[in-house]
């Protein structure tokens, strides 16, 4: 992969812009899409600056801006969403349930979806938090089902067999 870029190299840190750009360009698609919901999300990005993201990148490629939005808590949250927009599985994202809460995705009304970082889901509270959580989606009829770094990011294949499975199974009950 080539690093050149013309013109004079600056001597300090890179526009954001052009750091995405060129970001997108080194680790591909889904870093850069999580990165660029990232900085939306942390208010690093004006609306003329996604535009210039979005003007910089290939035809071909523009469509991530497009998806892009800027409440995603995690890049696990953009990666997911990502990979299930791909697949054809349309999401609702940050929906508060009462009862429950706010939960990362609901999809068809029915099933839960969350990604659990380490940063907010590591500690025995937070954990028995989210089990207290799941048993309250579950008496109103919901199906969560909880993914954490490492299934997301090297176990891609067993979390989408998981989710597809759970979506064959709401619809059986619809």
């Amino acid at each position: 992969m080539s690093h050149y870029q013309q013109g004079r190299p600056p001597l300090s840190t890179a526009p954001l812009v052009a750091a995405l750009l060129h970001f997108r360009q080194c680790e591909g698609d889904e870093a850069f899409f999580a990165a660029f919901e990232s900085a939306w999300r942390k208010r690093l990005l004006s609306r003329a600056q996604r535009d210039q993201v979005r003007a910089g990148l290939p035809r071909g490629a523009r469509w991530l801006v497009d998806l892009a939005r800027p409440d995603a808590d995690s890049g696990l949250e953009s990666l997911l969403r990502l990979r299930l927009h791909i697949i054809g599985i349309r999401l609702d994202c940050q929906v508060v349930i009462d009862g429950v809460g706010r939960v990362d995705f609901v999809i068809d009304g029915r099933l839960i979806i969350e990604a659990d970082g380490r940063e907010n889901h590591d500690a025995p509270v937070k954990r028995h938090k989210d089990l207290v959580r799941d048993a309250a989606a579950s008496a109103l009829g919901y199906e969560t089902l909880r993914f954490d770094y490492a299934q997301l990011i090297h176990g891609w294949d067993t979390v989408q067999g998981s989710i597809l499975a759970a979506l064959q199974r709401t619809a059986q009950r619809s």
